[in-house]
């Protein structure tokens, strides 16, 4: 089976690829380090198992292990830690098993093997989101003619539901996902506000406020060339927003 190693230390990446190297019915078919990096690869080659490091600059294993939760046959997880179990019990369902380091071989042979007996059902069962307060994401994995595209949330200056999908607009053009209003919202409460029933804008892009000669209500954005609509039901919130960040 083939494995990929994700760690940005060096040295814990050769370590895990020797001990592999030992071990029968196993093959490091890459190492890399960060999960942006591990997607990408994950995406190209599909390989049968990750090893996740969870502390990474980029993106760390946690958020590269949600967004497996999209790929049509995902790999099994294992993360590689130095945290104990009482800090993981929020990540495990999304992990096959987890390793404190440094790696022991026997533990690691053991884990390999677990994640051998998995079957697809399986796996996906375990990256289905269980945990509500899992950290934010910093991405958003979206799959663009036949690529892998992760757009940085912070270049996101708003999201508009159309019927199933939702477009995502940013600094570098637009792109569809299935992912719904309700969830993102959800997720990036602290940094998204509703101003229509099918839009959500970053409020760290939001500028001003006009009415239009036809009694419209248009948000200016930074970057945005067109101004975003604003429902009559969502004006008082967004002008008390408006008026509380001026104060």
């Amino acid at each position: 089976m083939k494995i990929l190693i994700v760690d940005d230390e060096p040295l814990a990446r050769e370590r895990l690829a020797k001990q592999i190297s030992e071990l029968a019915d196993f093959e490091v078919a890459a190492a890399v380090e960060n999960g942006k990096l591990a997607l990408e690869f994950i995406e190209r080659e599909s390989p049968e198992i990750v090893l996740f490091d969870i502390r990474m600059p980029v993106m760390d294993g946690i958020e590269a292990a949600r967004h497996l939760s999209t790929f049509e046959n995902p790999p099994a997880i294992i993360f590689t830690t130095a945290y104990d179990q009482h800090a993981l019990e929020a990540f495990e369902a999304s992990a096959v098993d987890y390793l404190l380091k440094p790696v022991r071989k026997e533990r690691l042979a053991s884990a390999l093997s677990k994640a051998k007996r998995l079957n697809m059902a399986q796996l996906a069962k375990m990256l289905m989101p269980a945990n509500e307060a899992m950290p934010i994401r910093t991405h958003i994995c979206v799959r663009s003619c036949g690529d892998l595209l992760l757009v940085p949330v912070d270049e996101i200056q708003y999201f508009h539901a159309d019927q199933k999908y939702v477009t995502v607009v940013y600094q570098q053009g637009e792109v569809l996902i299935e992912e719904s209003l309700k969830s993102l919202e959800a997720e990036f409460s602290t940094s998204l506000m509703r101003v229509h029933r099918g839009t959500l804008v970053a409020t760290r892009y939001v500028q001003a406020l006009e009415k239009t000669n036809e009694g419209l209500y248009l948000l200016k954005l930074s970057g945005v060339a067109e101004g975003v609509e604003v429902s009559r039901r969502h004006l008082p919130e967004l002008r008390k927003w408006l008026k509380q960040r001026t104060a």
